[in-house]
Formats: C-alpha cells, sequence, structure tokens
C-alpha cells in the first residue's frame, strides 16, 4: 500500500525501515527482503527514497537525511523503527540513530561506510568528487559509467548470485556518478562530528564484509559494534554487496533482530 507516496509492505507488526546504499532507489535493492519480513514475522516494511536519491528529485543531502527520516517516521506514525541499512544507508542509519534514538528499535548495518572513521570518508568523498567532475567532462561520462558498470559485473562471476539479486546487481551497476558524488558529499565533516561515546547502545547487528581483521574498515566496524553494542557478523566470502550475495543470511539475521526487540 501507499501511505503519503511511501510504500509500505504490509499491514502490522514491527516497522522496518529500509535505507539503500549510494544514492540507489530503495525498490528491489533488498531482493526478497520485503517480501521475506511480511510473511515472517508478519512485518511493515517501508520502501522510501529520501530527496537526492533514488526516484526522489527533490534536492536533499547527507546532512539532512535523520532529520528527514525522523520526520518521515513521525509522518507515518510508525515509530521506533527497526533500520536495515546498507553502505551509505547503514552510515544514515548510524546518525538516525544518533540523532533520534527514540525513532529507532534496532540496527541491522549490511557492511555500512564507517561514519565513525573521519580518514576512511575523507578518501571515499575525495575518490566520489573526482569521480564526479570527471563525469561532468563532456565525453567522459559515457565510458567512464561503463568502466564501473563492467567492474560490478565482473565482480559477480563465481559468486552463484541468486536470479533476483543478480538482477539488481546490473540495476545498481548503472549508476549515476554525478548523483552518487552529491550524496558523499560533506561526509568528512559529518565524520568529524561524530563520537563512538554518543551513540546508543540498542538491539544491533553489523555485518561487515569478508576483510582482513586489520583493514581500516573492519577496524571502524569493530569500534562502531562496540559503541553501539551490536553484534559482528562476518561471513565467509561476503562482499560489499552482502544484501546480494548472502541474502538469505542477511533475511534471518533481520528476522532474528525483530525477536529480539519483540522480546
Amino acid at each position: 500500500m501507499e501511505i503519503d507516496g511511501v510504500q509500505v509492505h504490509g499491514e502490522a507488526g514491527t516497522p522496518v525501515l529500509l535505507l539503500p546504499g549510494g544514492a540507489e532507489a530503495c525498490d528491489g535493492f533488498f531482493p526478497g527482503l520485503p517480501e521475506g519480513l511480511t510473511a515472517d514475522p508478519g512485518a511493515r516494511v517501508i520502501v522510501h527514497d529520501r530527496p537526492g536519491t533514488g526516484t526522489n528529485a527533490e534536492d536533499g543531502s547527507l546532512a539532512d537525511a535523520a532529520a528527514h527520516l525522523s520526520a518521515l517516521v513521525d509522518r507515518l506514525g510508525c515509530g521506533p523503527v527497526v533500520v536495515v541499512g546498507q553502505s551509505l544507508g547503514g552510515a544514515v542509519a548510524v546518525l538516525l540513530a544518533r540523532d533520534h534514538p527514540e525513532q529507532v528499535a534496532g540496527l541491522v548495518l549490511l557492511d555500512p561506510t564507517p561514519i565513525n572513521d573521519p580518514g576512511v570518508c575523507a578518501g571515499l568523498e575525495r575518490m566520489m568528487g573526482l569521480f564526479g567532475k570527471l563525469a561532468a567532462v563532456p565525453g567522459l561520462r559515457r565510458p567512464l559509467a561503463a568502466t564501473f558498470r563492467s567492474a560490478a559485473l565482473r565482480s559477480a562471476r563465481g559468486r552463484d548470485l541468486r536470479p533476483d539479486c543478480l538482477a539488481a546487481l546490473e540495476r545498481t551497476a548503472d549508476l549515476d556518478i554525478r548523483t552518487l558524488a552529491r550524496a558523499v558529499h560533506g561526509i568528512t565533516e559529518i565524520s568529524r562530528g561524530v563520537r563512538e561515546s554518543d551513540l546508543p547502545r540498542l538491539p544491533s547487528v553489523l555485518v561487515t564484509a569478508d576483510r582482513k581483521p586489520d583493514h581500516a574498515v573492519r577496524l571502524a566496524h569493530d569500534r562502531l559494534a562496540t559503541a553501539l553494542g551490536a553484534d559482528v557478523a562476518a561471513w565467509p566470502g561476503a562482499t560489499h554487496s552482502v544484501h546480494l550475495d548472502h541474502p538469505d543470511e542477511v533475511l534471518a539475521t533481520v528476522r532474528d533482530l525483530i525477536a529480539r526487540v519483540q522480546s
């Protein structure tokens, strides 16, 4: 059903807010997750593109994301919500929990952008800023986009993705580089203002990709999990797109977190 232009799957149960990675549209980003959660445990799943992302043509920024989502939860009258966020969506989930803890019942963070590590965030913002400028140069946008698409599709080889997950990967491989650059703009400054001691402790799980224990992102994830009191999951072979290469495990993890919240 639609409520004020927002897709809500299911009519009752624990509300779950999905936050996709990058500047991607939410619809179809998490294959099988809305359907799986509405079937069991009968959750209500909120599918929404915040301003500046996906199909939402309204201007928006990362700095405004938490306030916008808090207002959305108020407008729908469904809080507090379990928030599931991947990549940049995971970073936004952390900011929402920090700034509006009363709106968040629990978190499932799927290889989140480490908003608690200014160094990693600065590198990401520099890289995407450069690619955004290159994509604005006449004659470079298409070959640059084709390079990104080829890299994404190469990453799928040998991963035996489910057909719906492969279709989702192919969709997101056609990424709008300039929109993504705008979506991460300001993340360095935001990250500098994130103090792990300010984060609420709440039912949460952080799923990190299969990296070496001393990798900077893995270390940031461990610190973030400690601050939130989150369980850490690191599944063999999991990539940054863990929602696509381990969809059944993600569904089970979200179901388990909902059960913890309900109890």
